[in-house]
């Protein structure tokens, strides 16, 4: 499974092949199947129609023996014969002629025997030597046609085996009985009937049985005056219809049986098909089945390993690619040969390794864009450290001297700038940030008395949560100069914290002077353009934080401008939570 695992062509070859060779094998199988059905299926019918045809020829034959009787114990001269049995040789030899004459004209006859009631007397052919059919039937109690078994017969071409038809002869006047007309089937004859349509394939038997089931005419010989019972126990209980099949087993051996009940005499047509036939013409199915499954099965297995091949050899060459990249240097180049999806992949991979490499040009630009942004921000807002000194102690001296207002002005300077420094440290808390922004306005009202007034509110969730420092104090300063001081009289500048959807809003809102619609462009079309460039022209303040907040947090927390010219104007942006903690 790990040696599968390891490979998607492996993966593919195993999971495709499953997929076409289990249903190939099963088609083959199901083909089988239905195949040998059908041939059973043939031969049954095969053989079905055989008897139905050996039914017809034997019915044929019968009816005609029995005309042939009916039209004989009419002639005047039989029924002379046997009313007066004095020995007669013209009327002898006329008799004889015309029986002579029948039997010669149809080939399943074997003799015709006419015998005199209560007589030992009997007129048939001379070539016939020795009868058995006086042990067959019992003439003495004989009253209507009957047919007797199978016996053997002795003329001059040798032993025969015959069957016959018998009935009573009685006068066409008194209707007394005057003797009994026999009239014999040659068994050979009849049975090539059976062997002409070659049942079975030339494999199986036919057999005919009297009302009494026993063998009147068979192709196996040995089966002939035998009961059916004898040969085939139980066989007879399993004639249910006028016709019909079934699977019959004795020991190892194993026949299928066909019957059909006759019209005659009650007299049943059997056929048995050995279970060989089917086995032999199932192989050569088999055979056939097993080599058009295997063919199919190995072009099968060569389209797809052929394919797969196709497939992942690209997969193979772009994955070496993969592992033979180098941070720090470009992404090899992917030579590809087709327009398919594997080509596209291979574009694809191609434009990854130039997006890759424009994006590390573009991150080493903006880094430095970052850093001299920052160091912008630190000499715009940081004075050397010694000033720090310098002004502690004119703090000092201005409380010596009872200058209070010098003192609070020098104080929130010195806090302004030790905030700036911030031991080099870029971020700083919301509450630290409000603090920066207040020292810087008190400075401011010093500088300009009664001119502003300050508004602060802060959500107290964002107190000790973490920030980019230095973004509100230009803020508050742009307010400055170019809202509230231009207006006449006191204005307004609001500074406000909230957090919501896991963003800290932070907003500076003035009701100054405000901007007109063109200002207001102006000032947004510059807010777009990268501090580094010297296209865009003034608002510099804005700039510098717009890019220090489109660096640090992205470009979800630009700065947004609002304004309208007599009612002030609204600057506003937002830090996700995540990143300001």
């Amino acid at each position: 499974m790990k040696w599968i695992q390891s490979s998607l062509q492996r993966k593919l070859s195993v999971i495709l092949l499953l997929s076409t060779l289990l249903p190939l094998l099963s088609l083959g199988g199901f083909t089988y199947y239905i195949s040998s059905q059908i041939t059973e299926d043939k031969l049954i019918q095969s053989g079905r129609d055989a008897l139905a045809k050996m039914d017809a020829n034997l019915q044929f034959m019968v009816n005609d023996i029995e005309n042939t009787s009916i039209f004989l114990i009419g002639q005047e001269d039989i029924q002379d014969f046997l009313r007066s049995p004095k020995r007669n040789e013209l009327l002898h030899r006329k008799i004889l002629n015309l029986i002579d004459s029948l039997v010669s004209s149809k080939d399943y006859l074997s003799n015709i025997t006419i015998h005199i009631y209560n007589s030992n007397a009997f007129l048939s052919q001379t070539r016939v030597y020795e009868r058995a059919l006086l042990r067959q039937i019992d003439f003495d109690n004989m009253d209507e046609k009957t047919w007797s078994n199978v016996y053997r017969i002795r003329d001059y071409t040798g032993e025969h085996n015959v069957f016959s038809f018998v009935r009573p002869v009685r006068s066409i006047y008194s209707f007394e009985e005057l003797g009994w007309l026999a009239i014999s089937f040659d068994e050979s004859v009849v049975s090539q009937n059976w062997t002409e349509p070659g049942f079975g394939d030339n494999q199986g038997n036919v057999a005919l049985l009297n009302n009494t089931g026993k063998v009147l005419s068979s192709t196996n010989k040995e089966w002939l005056g035998e009961p059916i019972e004898e040969l085939f126990p139980g066989i007879t209980s399993r004639f249910d219809n006028r016709d019909g099949n079934f699977n019959y087993q004795t020991g190892h051996d194993k026949e299928t049986v066909l019957y059909k009940r006759s019209t005659i005499n009650g007299w049943t047509l059997i056929g048995t098909i050995p279970y060989e036939l089917y086995t032999s013409q199932n192989s050569f199915i088999l055979q056939l089945t097993a080599a058009a499954v295997v063919i199919t099965i190995l072009i099968n297995i060569g389209l797809v390993l052929y394919m797969i091949r196709r497939v992942t050899n690209p997969l193979q060459v772009l994955a070496r690619l993969f592992t033979k990249v180098n941070p720090e240097g470009p992404m090899p180049i992917y030579k590809s040969s087709t327009n398919d999806e594997i080509g596209r992949l291979g574009e694809v991979y191609n434009r990854l390794g130039r997006y890759i490499r424009e994006l590390k040009e573009q991150l080493i630009l903006e880094e430095t864009r970052k850093k001299e942004a920052d160091m912008r921000a630190l000499q715009a807002q940081i004075n050397p450290h010694f000033l720090y000194n310098t002004l502690s102690s004119i703090h000092w001296m201005a409380l010596m001297k009872d200058e209070k207002q010098i003192a609070d002005m020098v104080g929130s300077l010195s806090d302004f700038l030790q905030f700036s420094l911030n031991k080099g440290s870029d971020y700083c808390s919301v509450y630290q940030e409000f603090a920066h922004i207040q020292n810087y306005m008190q400075i401011q009202a010093i500088r300009y008395p009664d001119k502003f007034e300050l508004e602060m509110s802060v959500d107290p969730a964002l107190r000790n949560k973490k920030m980019l420092k230095l973004l509100l104090q230009p803020l508050l300063e742009n307010a400055m100069i170019h809202g509230v001081q231009k207006k006449e009289g006191k204005g307004v500048i609001g500074v406000y914290a909230e957090m919501k959807d896991d963003w800290m809003h932070f907003a500076v809102i003035d009701d100054g002077v405000g901007m007109s619609e063109q200002r207001l462009a102006v000032i947004r079309a510059n807010l777009r353009i990268p501090i580094a460039t010297e296209d865009a022209e003034g608002s510099y303040g804005l700039r510098n934080v717009n890019e220090r907040l489109r660096l640090h947090y992205g470009s979800d927390s630009r700065l947004s401008v609002e304004s309208r010219p007599g009612a002030g104007t609204r600057i506003s942006f937002s830090i996700p939570l995540k990143e300001g903690s």
